[in-house]
């Protein structure tokens, strides 16, 4: 039985919750570029965090999409720094929260990762990580309570493990746990479920309307008309064209609803199994839109085959990122095919 029905509802409850004319905060994952040696592509990562921020969306970094689990503490702390140099001071930003060897005691190895974001005043998106698996979700909670008193607000964040290993999807008891986690503004939904997402914001209407449910739904990204905001690692690849979705939604224009199946086109292509191979597609798209010179991405990260750049210079097209397709397809596609 789905949680919508588990609550005595179903469709119609489902679309009474549409709400055109609402306002979005969208936050984008940055994807973290890469080099021809593997060496991270500083320069490209700054210029694409200023792009996302020029577009209107906010940014957050040691997300999914910047392979946080691949990197190392060092290089999760330069991320940060690298972050804060190009915004420059007081502009907000978010940064995942990545436990180091969390062992038998993760709230261990949680602090030095929230006190480098505290550091540079960025909010702190906790990362699971596996020593809370198979945690009561009374256990769980207090964790997640414990870890938000490190940092002056934070976000909780869960995430299928099709994404990751460390993720897990919590039952609903634990989602109304963490719901009374008063340093908690908000968390991330990543089940790739809109049944599940949907009991979340039932949840969070009844019991605390103000905490924030981000949507990382890339297969069903208009969960945004529905109340949910968004953390979304699909909008690193076209952040200007999630920004004019976002105020056409705001403005209450249909346009919202071509928008948005543009969008949505590109995210099943990107987001297809297996998923993690996402961030690939991620470099290739920008690579063929002109946001990168290459589409090279984490060493150990999982690739898609060169052919997806005909699928992806069709949803480029689709969205109007291309002005000259022949170009594009003579430069960026066709030298790769095998």
């Amino acid at each position: 039985m789905s949680v919508l029905d588990a609550s005595g509802s179903g469709l119609a409850h489902a679309l009474a919750r549409l709400a055109p004319g609402r306002t979005v905060h969208g936050i984008s994952a940055v994807l973290l570029p890469y080099d021809a040696r593997g060496a991270i592509d500083w320069a490209s990562f700054a210029r694409h965090l200023l792009r996302t921020r020029a577009a209107g969306l906010d940014v957050a970094v040691n997300m999914d999409t910047g392979f946080v689990d691949l990197l190392t503490p060092a290089e999760r702390t330069q991320v940060l720094d690298v972050t804060r140099r190009a915004l420059g001071a007081g502009v907000p930003f978010y940064a995942g929260a990545f436990a180091i060897d969390p062992g038998a005691a993760p709230l261990d190895g949680y602090r030095a990762p929230i006190a480098a974001i505290n550091a540079r005043e960025a909010v702190p998106v906790i990362v699971q990580c596996r020593a809370m698996h198979g945690m009561t979700a009374a256990a769980k909670a207090a964790l997640y309570a414990r870890i938000a008193d490190l940092a002056p607000a934070a976000l909780a964040f869960e995430l299928a493990p099709a994404f990751a290993p460390h993720g897990e999807i919590w039952d609903d008891e634990t989602f109304a746990r963490v719901l009374g986690i008063g340093r908690l503004a908000g968390a991330k939904h990543s089940s790739l479920d809109r049944a599940t997402e949907l009991g979340r914001l039932a949840a969070r209407d009844r019991l605390r309307p103000e905490f924030q449910v981000y949507t990382g739904n890339d297969l069903a990204i208009d969960m945004v008309a529905y109340g949910s905001d968004y953390l979304l690692g699909l909008s690193t690849f076209a952040p200007e064209a999630f920004a004019a979705r976002d105020r056409a939604l705001a403005a209450g224009e249909v346009s919202f609803l071509a928008r948005n199946d543009a969008l949505q086109h590109l995210g099943n292509v990107a987001f297809r199994a297996p998923i993690a191979a996402y961030k690939h597609a991620a470099a290739q798209y920008l690579h063929l839109t002109g946001g990168l010179d290459a589409d090279h991405v984490h060493p150990r990260a999982p690739r898609r085959p060169a052919s997806d750049r005909v699928l992806l210079l069709d949803c480029a097209l689709r969205l109007g990122a291309v002005a000259d397709a022949e170009a594009v397809w003579c430069e960026r596609v066709a030298p790769y095919l095998p």
